[in-house]
């Protein structure tokens, strides 16, 4: 129930969801004025939700720092990769395909090639409440043994549908394993606060190593501060995903 609940918030709370309700509401209204009023609401929140200055003003303010490992004995004994959006397969191209996510994937597959891990952890159920027979980590383990990577070095988790699951079973599976290990935990800098707030809670020390990193350095041109850009529709639907995610998390007790 949880996971359906936090699904569905998620999508009902995103700003273009809002600005299609605005949009809507005044054309069902008889109130010629207050019709009027909506429709400009909705021009200007669209234009603001559609600048990437502003997005990513938001998006440096709730990122996690990306930093790179020293290049001492930083060494780890397990890389614990959180899906969602990394990888999954198309039933008519009988292929894998890499989506959105895949910078988490990537990264850790560099990280074990250089040895900074000796092994990769992947976290990932279906994580869909559409796609239920879709499990992510099966796949980005096909795709990690078809490379070359030994099936010793993956550990496989497909159980985990949500961060606080992610987390739980990662205790309990390298409690058994590894029980005095060092991990690194990779995940996108959006996700990283609320990930590393999940296994903290279940007493799993990490070390986070946040990829994928949406925001940008501030520039000025015209483009980037006046013209309205669709990428930064979406990287509000991702950024207030997080959002709510982080404070049901909170109340929930899971961080």
């Amino acid at each position: 129930m949880f996971f359906i609940v936090s699904k569905i918030l998620s999508y009902l709370l995103t700003p273009l969801f809002w600005v299609l309700a605005l949009l809507i509401v005044s054309l069902i209204i008889k109130n010629k004025q207050r019709s009027k009023r909506l429709i400009i609401l909705s021009v200007v929140l669209f234009y603001f939700l559609s600048n990437h200055y502003m997005v990513d003003v938001f998006l440096r303010s709730w990122e996690y720092p990306v930093k790179n490992l020293p290049a001492d004995s930083s060494y780890y004994d397990v890389g614990i990769v959180l899906g969602g959006g990394i990888i999954t397969y198309n039933e008519n191209d009988k292929r894998l395909i890499f989506r959105s996510s895949a910078d988490r994937g990537l990264q850790a597959l560099q990280l074990y090639k250089q040895g900074r891990i000796k092994k990769i952890l992947i976290t990932a159920g279906p994580g869909s409440l559409i796609y239920q027979d879709k499990y992510e980590s099966s796949y980005y383990r096909d795709y990690l043994i078809s490379i070359g990577v030994p099936a010793t070095d993956i550990i496989s988790d497909s159980l985990a549908n949500n961060t606080r699951q992610n987390a739980v079973n990662s205790k309990a599976i390298l409690d058994k394993l590894c029980p005095n290990g060092k991990f690194l935990l990779i995940t996108s800098a959006l996700h990283m606060r609320r990930s590393l707030g999940c296994y903290q809670k279940v007493g799993l020390k990490v070390t986070p190593y946040a990829v994928g990193r949406l925001s940008t350095s501030p520039y000025h041109n015209v483009e980037y501060l006046f013209i309205p850009d669709l990428d930064a529709l979406q990287y509000w639907s991702f950024l207030t995903h997080e959002w709510v995610g982080y404070l049901i998390y909170k109340i929930a007790g899971y961080i």
